[in-house]
This record gives structure tokens, sequence and C-alpha cells, in this order.
């Protein structure tokens, strides 16, 4: 009995794969011999890695010339056999076992061929961490880079949870060399190369239509002429004014342009929309309608509307009104309906060639089929936080969902929810914030992130390899961090080389993070490749061979504001050659009718002879002429608003040199010190407080004890004026009175200061070279 029970005992302790080997050949299999084990934990293994591989054949060939060197244990074996044939388990187990094989060989060739990258931390959690190889400690940082900043235990935890889901994490973007793809199953599902069109998901006739913007945007033939006529030549420009987007600046380098007049209302089977689009954008944009339109209404917002006239024309679209707390979502499915719409037609065509090479007889000419780039990724989303990656994500399932009854396959979509979605109870509780600021920090406000999507035959794969993907959703550091900068060893940005959408939402916040990033990103994209990344060179556009592929690409740009950083990327690295639509409209009255306490204002211009000099300009006139008139113990609890990082940093190592009373808080400043600086300064200990808008921006803090108010730089955002004016709180009966508020500005500023007072002051205001003192209420 003794014995048979420690037979049992062992072969609980066995997998159903050894359980099966076991039954078949009398003994273990040596691949999970502890000494074979051992060599998978440190590094590949010659003799492990070509046992992943190999067929079935070769499997029990190789298991049975290791059973004849291994006399002693194949004994062992046999004993144990024979409590398996007694073992009343074995019976049940041996029906699931057998229904579960083909599963349990895919998920254990992939983890075995990832080796020590995953098998090693996810399963050998015993040994001592000191002795984990150098390939094996490169993966987790790499891992750990590309999903943001997570814990070694994180990366364990998520290491384990794709081999169980059948994942590939091997496919590390931001190496040069990527290595060969483990997940067979999902490879070949979401293949482009290996699958042909069904007739039920494509939409044959769609793509055929001569009016159809897809095949029009894509086939256009470029000549030689008019590449260099786009390079040379400036662009001319044309005015429109639209219903609801208003001023409209349309322009062009070729001669021979269109206007495009909005449509008061839009046919969805004009708009040439995929198939399933068709019937799941109505469902999908319900929400957003008002509740008085009527069912045979359009299934757009007028707001909707007309920015979706201008992206499916493929024209570069700047939109500077978006509004995080009014029209965000609303643009966000849009542009989610037109990059989906173009990946679902391009892989159309790509599937429909498939087939029509597949029947064709062989020797016919097949240059007819161009229909890819050089690498597979089309669509790249810039956007702040893991939250709005959430909702791009959902918005597409639900538009590809025709409904209840057919639902999509989205694979790894726990993981995805896991690492992108928040938990309501990590929120503080009794946080009193402005419904923008509530908006815009809504869910997980994580910014490094990268993620690709795959899309293909009715189904998605989230975490799909970049070089395996349709769609890749990043934030600018996550892709920056990916692309790498100039002289380091591990970089790649061959995955950009074919982006024929960008879309950047919410370009605002990223002058708050890094602009850098956006630049840097900028630089790279429709590069041509390093690599060659297995394309089919057959099937490549021209326009790709051509290096051409920056001057088909349409970049959707989303902003809540006009700011010069943010126009520069509009104008400088945006070269479609159908023409570009920004809009233009000046604010009317300014957020300085929004400040309601009665305050003077003074408005103080400096001289500057260029952009780049504005700067010393700005910080020499500030200490000699600003400065000075604030000394006097008089003017004490004076807080210096500045919205450049660089520019605080200055003017604290000045107050420093100059031994002034004075405090300060940026974004980097420890809660500590923030509750230290806000008491000196509102008991009146520290004369001045310099203050950063970063720190406005992320912390939204309500500063105590401003009796006077310098704004060293006109705010970025317009409505952090009338915020910061509105924190004046008079202590005492005629506190008021002496209440100041000075603001520095240059001809350089108009957008900033049309954004503040409004248009008609700013014109006044340019052309008068003498300080302008406003008295303004909430009234005025």
């Amino acid at each position: 009995m003794g014995k048979r029970r420690a037979g049992r005992e062992l072969l609980r302790s066995l997998s159903k794969k050894q359980k099966k080997h076991l039954r078949e050949f009398g003994e273990e299999h040596p691949f999970y011999d502890k000494v074979f084990a051992c060599c998978l934990i440190g590094c590949y293994c010659c003799c492990c890695y070509t046992r992943v591989f190999q067929s079935e054949d070769s499997d029990k060939s190789s298991a049975e010339s290791d059973s004849e060197t291994e006399v002693e244990q194949v004994s062992g074996y046999h004993k144990l056999l024979a409590t398996l044939k007694t073992s009343p388990e074995s019976e049940s187990e041996e029906e699931e076992d057998e229904s579960e094989s083909e599963e349990a060989e895919e998920s254990e060739a992939e983890m075995d061929s990832e080796g020590s990258q995953e098998t090693g931390e996810a399963e050998g959690g015993e040994e001592d961490k000191n002795d984990v190889p150098e390939e094996e400690e490169g993966s987790l940082e790499r891992f750990a880079s590309q999903h943001g900043k997570e814990s070694t235990d994180t990366a364990e935890q998520i290491a384990s949870q794709e081999q169980a889901d059948g994942t590939d994490t091997s496919c590390d973007p931001r190496h040069g060399v990527i290595e060969e793809f483990t997940d067979v199953k999902h490879e070949s599902e979401f293949s482009l190369e290996t699958n042909f069109m069904e007739e039920e998901s494509g939409d044959c006739n769609a793509d055929k239509r001569e009016s159809n913007p897809f095949k029009q945007h894509m086939d256009k033939e470029l000549e030689d002429k008019e590449i260099e006529k786009m390079s040379t030549l400036p662009k001319t420009s044309s005015q429109s004014q639209w219903p609801r987007l208003g001023q409209l600046i349309f322009s062009s380098t070729l001669e021979k342009h269109k206007t495009l007049k909005a449509d008061k209302e839009v046919d969805v089977k004009q708009l040439h929309l995929h198939k399933p689009l068709e019937s799941t954008w109505p469902k999908v944009n319900k929400q957003f309608l008002s509740s008085v339109d009527k069912p045979s209404d359009s299934p757009f917002t007028p707001l909707q509307r007309e920015l979706f006239c201008i992206m499916n024309s493929y024209r570069d679209l700047f939109y500077p009104e978006r509004n995080a707390l009014t029209n965000g979502e609303e643009i966000r499915h849009a542009y989610c309906l037109h990059a989906l719409n173009h990946v679902l037609k391009a892989n159309a065509q790509v599937l429909s060639n498939n087939t029509k090479r597949r029947d064709r007889k062989p020797g016919t000419d097949t240059d007819d089929c161009r229909d890819q780039g050089l690498t597979r990724p089309k669509v790249l989303m810039i956007v702040p936080f893991r939250e709005c990656a959430l909702r791009i994500v959902h918005a597409f399932i639900s538009l590809l969902e025709v409904n209840d009854k057919k639902k999509i396959d989205v694979s790894n979509k726990k993981r995805f929810k896991g690492e992108f979605g928040s938990d309501p109870e990590e929120k503080p509780p009794n946080l009193k914030r402005p419904e923008d600021y509530e908006a815009v920090f809504a869910g997980n406000i994580d910014d490094h992130f990268r993620i690709g999507i795959a899309i293909l035959q009715k189904s998605m794969r989230l975490y799909a390899p970049f070089y395996s993907s349709d769609i890749i959703i990043a934030s600018p550091l996550g892709i920056r961090t990916v692309i790498g900068a100039e002289g380091e060893k591990k970089r790649d940005f061959d995955f950009l080389s074919s982006i024929e959408i960008l879309i950047i939402d919410q370009a605002d916040i990223y002058l708050m993070q890094n602009w850098e990033h956006v630049l840097h990103l900028m630089k790279h994209i429709n590069l041509l490749p390093l690599d060659s990344h297995g394309v089919d060179f057959s099937r490549v556009r021209m326009l790709n061979l051509n290096n051409w592929s920056k001057y088909y690409r349409q970049t959707l740009l989303f902003s809540a504001l006009q700011d010069p950083q943010i126009n520069s990327v509009f104008n400088k690295h945006c070269f479609n050659y159908v023409g570009q639509v920004a809009i233009r409209n000046v604010p009317l009255t300014g957020s300085i009718s929004h400040v309601v306490v009665q305050l003077p204002h003074v408005f103080r211009r400096l001289e500057a002879e260029s952009v780049t000099s504005v700067i010393d300009s700005r910080f020499q006139f500030f200490i000699d002429k600003v400065l000075p008139e604030y000394r006097d113990a008089i003017m004490s609890h004076t807080l210096i608003y500045v919205p450049s990082y660089f520019d605080y940093v200055r003017l604290r190592n000045y107050f420093k040199k100059e031994d002034l009373n004075f405090t300060h808080i940026c974004e980097y400043t420890k809660k500590a010190a923030v509750c230290r600086a806000r008491r000196f300064f509102l008991k009146g200990e520290k004369q001045f407080l310099l203050f950063t808008e970063r720190f406005h921006f992320y912390k939204r803090y309500t500063i105590k004890g401003i009796r006077n108010l310098i704004f060293y730089e006109l705010p970025t955002y317009s409505h952090f004026y009338s915020e910061i004016c509105n924190m004046l709180k008079a202590t005492d009966s005629g506190v008021d009175a002496t209440w100041t508020c000075t603001v520095l500005y240059s001809k350089y500023d108009a957008q900033k200061l049309a954004a503040v007072v409004g248009i008609d002051r700013t014109a006044q205001m340019l052309q008068s070279k003498k300080n302008v003192h406003l008295f303004v209420t909430g009234e005025n």
C-alpha cells in the first residue's frame, strides 16, 4: 500500500503532457528531466531548443533512443506505469488529456521557445536572483520598459498570464532584431499573407467604386515634378466658413486643389464605409445624438459630420477647439471610425488580392497587386494616458460588433483591462477640483505605454507585435523609448515607415509633459526601414519604394488651444499632397471675462527683436522694471506665475543670488515642501512665491493669501488666467483695494493674448506700445 500511495503522489505531480508520454512509451519524456529543465532556466540550450520544434515522430524516436541509455530511470517509470494502470483516476484523466493535447502542446512550445526570458522568472522563482543570467535579466528589463514603470513581481505575474493566454512578448520593438514569433495560433490567424477574403466580411464592391476615397487617395500616382513642387514651392491657401467648425483655412502646394463644402445631410452609404461599420456606427454614436433627432436623421452630430467630411477626404486636419467636457468623446469616436474604416479597407484589399494570386495561373503578371507598405502598421494614435487608449479600444470593439449575437473575438482582453483600467477605490475621496480637471485626469493616467492591435477576420488581437499590428496606440513617452536616441544600440523605428494615418489627440497636454517627444516622433516617421522585415516587395506600393510615404500620410491633430509649437508641427511636418485644413476661429471675449473679483489688470508690453530673443528680453524687463516695484515690504504676498520651467529655474537662481525673501513650488516639489511653502506664503513669512504652470495643471491647488499677482508670461491655457485671479480672497475689509495684477506680454504672444482679453483688445494692445490698464469684473 505504501508503494501504491507513493506512486499515486508521484503521478499527481506530473503534468498532463508527462502522463500522456508515460502511457505511450512507459517512461517520462527526457525533455522534462531535471537536467534539461535546468538548461531551460538558465539559457537556450541547443538540445532543448531544437526539441521544442521537433515533430511528433522525432519526439518519439528521441524518447526511445534516450530510454536505452537510461536503464535505471526507465525501470522506475515502469513501476509507476503499473500503478497508473490500476489507478481509477487514470481513466478519466486519459480522456481529458487526449482532448486537450493539442492545446497543451501549443502552450508548452511557446513557453519552451521563450526559454529563460519568461519561464525562468515565472516558474523558477526559487532560484537566487543573483544567479540569473544576463539574457534573462535583459528580457525583464525590456518587458518593464515596454509596459511602464512596473516592478519585477508584476512582470512575473504578467509573464505567467501571457503564457496562459497564449500571447507573445518575445518581439520587443525596442530592439533592432526581432525574434521569431512563437504565438503560432494568433500569428496564423491574424497574418495578412496567409489569409484570404471571406465573402461575408469583405466589402469588395465598395473598394472597386471609383468614388471610394480610400482608393482615390492610395492609388494616386504622383510624378517627380509634383514631388519637387511640394518640396520647394510655398502653399497656397483659401478660406471657407462652415456652420459648425467656423472659419477653415485650406492650404495646398498643388495648383489643382478643391475646397470642400459642408454637407448638410450625410447618407452613410455615400461615405463608403466598410461593410460592418455601416450598421454599427449609428448604434455606437447614438449616445451623442440629441434626443430631439428623429431616427431618420443623420447618424453624425453636426460637429462629427463636418469633421468626418474632412477626414474622409484624406486631408490633414488641425482642430484646436477640443474640450474634454463637451466634445472630446464625439471627436474620439469620429476619428476611431475613420481609422478603423481605413484599416478594414486596406486589409480587405490585401486579402482580396491574396485570393486572386491563389487562383491565378502560374506565369501571369502580378504587378497589379501592389497593396502594402514596407511594414504592416498603418495607423498610429498618440494619446496622453492609458484611459484614452482604453476608450479607443472599446470604441473599436463596439464598431466591429454587429449585434449581441455576433461578438468579435478579442484576444488578451483580460490583460488589457487589468493594465489599462483603473480601480475607482484608488481615487482619493473629497477632493474638490474643477470639472475640466476631472474630465482630463479620469481613469488610469499613466503616461508610459504602447500597444499594438491587429484586426482581421472579425477578430481583434491586443498586444500584437508592432510588425504584426495594423494600429499602434502609444503615448509620446512610450513611443519615444522605442525609437531611442542617436547612438543607442537598441532602438527601432522601422515600424513607423509606412504609417498612413497619424492621429495626435489632446496635443495640448504634451506641452505639459514633454513636447520634445512629439518632435522626436515626427523626425522618425515615414523613413525608409533599415531592415526588410520579411516583406514581399512584389506587393509593396511604388509610393513606399520611392520613399514618398510622407506625402500620402494623413495627419489628424486635435488640441484644446492654438499654440505656436503645435502650429509648427502642423505646418512643417505635414506634407499631404491632398492638402491641409486648419480651423482658425478667433476668440471674441477671452477668459478675462470670467474673473469674478474686482481687480485692476495692468498689461505691460516688452520689446524683443525675435522669437529667440524674447526669453532674455522678458527676464531683463522683469528684473529691471517690474521686480523693483514689488521689493517693498508693503507689496507682500506676491505670487509670480511662471509657465516655463526653464524660466522658473532662472528666476529661482536669481532670487537666491539676490537673497530675496521667497519660496517656490514646481511640479517636482515634494508634498511636504508644498505644504510648507503654502503656509509660509499665507502667513506672510515669505514675500514672494514662484509658482509654475505645470504644477497648477497637475494639482490645481488653491493658493491662499495672494494680494499681488504677476504673470511672468501669459498662461498656456487661457482659463488658467481667470482661475489664478479668482484665488484672491479678501482677509479683511479694504484689503481688496490694494490688490494688483501685472501681466508681461510681447508681440509674439498674440494668440495667448487674444485668448485672455479677446481679439478686439488684442489688436489695440499690439498697435499701442504703452501699458494697458484694464479694470475687469465678471460682468465685462
